[in-house]
């Protein structure tokens, strides 16, 4: 009896063991990390003011500084009364601290977004571009499911400060819609430690 036990015992360990390295590569397979500081930003194509305006997120900030800030969703009350207009009123201060390139991402039509940068009055300030099926979002690991509010899958509210193409910082909204540590104050208080 104690012998058979013991088999047992020895029989499972050994199966336990040798699909221990697949049970670990399954883990890490389903568990993708979020882009994070020191990452490079991947060169995804992007939509802006209409459907033949194809944007590459490399080739846009490229060398520069820069600051991409992702949003739920285009016309959103956090996104269009909070978020988005913090930029674009400290445009000035952003350029006089050195950015050269402000983008906003969202995963909309680029229709949406056209009509919202007209709202927002970004022309000139904030490049407003669409991600219309989540791709750029869903690389950065940046996708969050809000279908039952918006419909589908869409970002996280994040602002980041890019320099040379690479993420330099990163801020991430704790429940990834509310609105407080994504806002240009935070990029400007960032760039005044230097």
């Amino acid at each position: 009896m104690m012998i058979s036990t013991a088999l047992k015992s020895a029989v499972l360990t050994r199966k336990c063991s040798e699909l221990a390295p697949s049970l670990v590569r399954l883990l890490h397979a389903t568990r993708p990390l979020a882009i994070k500081e020191g990452d490079s930003l991947p060169n995804a194509e992007l939509v802006e003011g209409g459907p033949d305006g194809k944007v590459k997120v490399g080739d846009l900030f490229g060398k520069k500084r820069g600051v991409l800030l992702g949003v739920p969703g285009a016309f959103t009350p956090g996104c269009s009364q909070k978020h988005l207009p913090t930029y674009v009123k400290q445009y000035d201060q952003l350029k006089k601290k050195g950015v050269e390139v402000i983008a906003c991402v969202s995963v909309n039509d680029p229709f949406v977004m056209s009509a919202w940068a007209k709202d927002q009055k970004t022309e000139g300030k904030v490049h407003m571009l669409a991600d219309p099926q989540g791709n750029f979002i869903k690389a950065l690991k940046m996708d969050k499911d809000l279908s039952a509010v918006l419909g589908n899958v869409r970002s996280k509210r994040f602002s980041m400060l890019l320099e040379d193409g690479k993420v330099k910082k990163l801020y991430v909204e704790p429940d990834g819609t509310g609105v407080s540590c994504t806002v240009a104050d935070t990029i400007l208080e960032e760039l005044g430690k230097k």
